[in-house]
């Protein structure tokens, strides 16, 4: 996806742009109960939206203690290297701010995605919003 641009997010000024494509994919595509879609790490965190042609299409988050999380692609656009992209910027800008290792809890049938990308499994799986998940761990 040559045409699409990555960049960091304003947690204020692009909430909506966020709210778009988390809300598509969670809430309405994974039936994620929106009241434990957003929390109180979303103000703290570094979030990061991928745009085509000027739309909204994918997002992503990291927070203080290097949690990626939110990854989030609208459907239309999976499978065409822009998570990947998403997630390698995620880590990029982690390392810049002096990170070590970054972790996240993948959906189990996402696994090897982030297994390509250099995460590696720690511990069992676990639900969390009635979805089963993994802990993956990268170090920078």
């Amino acid at each position: 996806m040559d045409n699409s641009e990555i960049r960091v997010a304003d947690w204020d000024r692009d909430l909506e742009q966020i709210r778009l494509v988390r809300e598509t994919v969670f809430i309405r595509e994974q039936r994620v109960d929106p009241a434990i879609e957003w929390d109180d790490q979303e103000a703290a965190a570094t979030h990061f939206l991928a745009f085509l042609e000027g739309e909204p299409v994918a997002t992503g988050r990291l927070t203080q203690t290097g949690k990626i999380g939110r990854m989030a692609v609208l459907p239309r656009y999976r499978k065409q290297g822009l998570g990947s992209r998403l997630l390698e910027i995620i880590c990029e800008h982690a390392r810049a701010t002096g990170l070590q290792h970054v972790f996240l809890h993948a959906q189990c049938h996402a696994r090897h995605f982030y297994a390509n990308a250099g995460f590696r499994a720690v511990g069992g799986e676990f639900e969390e919003a009635g979805i089963p998940h993994i802990k993956m761990e990268r170090e920078l």
